[in-house]
């Protein structure tokens, strides 16, 4: 039998819990940890449409990046169903569909997301951003212009667009950064990177970027991150060959370009 703890004491392993924010939520945040797992369901985030899936699908466990409640984001003060996150959490609780969230550990997790990302755009001699091991910094083979990196970024992430600015530079030494990582800008620029990947970003950020002299693109916070949720899924299938494990279907990005 394999039981909701196992599977979080194995995703601990690979990312520990220590790795983790101070603020941040990771674990297992919903569900009984001696529950029987027999199908796992990843996704970035846990949506309503995730949840319907993993209802519809029989799983009994969603492993997801984001956590579905933190309370730096959205406090959990009731349990109602005419809120979106009750009727998440109320759903999960009704099918007896566990959770469980590997955030900030899994972005600085070697193999965690932010290598992911930069093995996606094709660097190579990676090491980490900031001492706690977030974002990734390294280089491309070659030096290329910068509107052919940002056609190839958009191919291998699958984004709807990407805004950006350029400094006239060509391509070549790269910091990234899954997820909202704009204040990490003082320690990419400090690094002499040409440009930086990352999402969210503001409008000073850019001004800053130009100053600077660096190529800034921001490539959606989905499209940034969910590229681990093949990994996470193929991680917990070679720790657990008979449990049934599946990436979620009804996710994507949450904005359109017009």
């Amino acid at each position: 039998m394999i039981t909701v703890q196992q599977v979080e004491q194995k995703l601990f392993d690979w990312a520990p819990r220590q790795m983790a924010e101070s603020w941040d939520n990771v674990g297992q945040l919903v569900g009984d940890p001696g529950r029987e797992v027999h199908r796992v369901l990843v996704s970035l985030d846990i949506t309503e449409p995730v949840v319907q899936e993993a209802v519809e699908g029989g799983f009994d466990l969603i492993v997801s990046h984001h956590p579905v409640m933190n309370c730096t984001w959205h406090p959990v003060q009731t349990l109602r169903t005419d809120d979106r996150q009750g009727r998440i959490l109320t759903k999960m609780a009704e099918n007896r569909i566990s959770a469980i969230c590997m955030h900030t550990n899994l972005d600085a997790a070697d193999g965690g997301v932010n290598d992911v990302l930069a093995e996606k755009l094709g660097l190579t001699q990676l090491s980490p951003l900031t001492e706690e091991k977030i974002g990734r910094i390294g280089t491309l083979k070659c030096e290329i212009p910068l509107v052919e990196f940002t056609r190839f970024v958009i191919e291998s992430l699958g984004c709807n667009g990407l805004r950006y600015t350029d400094c006239g530079k060509p391509v070549h030494r790269v910091a990234v950064g899954g997820g909202a990582c704009g204040s990490m800008l003082p320690q990419v620029r400090a690094m002499g990177c040409d440009t930086f990947l990352t999402a969210d970003l503001k409008h000073d950020l850019y001004l800053e970027a130009r100053e600077a002299g660096m190529n800034l693109l921001d490539a959606g916070h989905y499209s940034t991150e969910a590229v681990v949720c093949p990994v996470i899924a193929q991680w917990v299938r070679e720790a657990f060959p008979d449990l049934w494990v599946e990436v979620a279907e009804n996710q994507g990005e949450v904005f359109e370009y017009f």
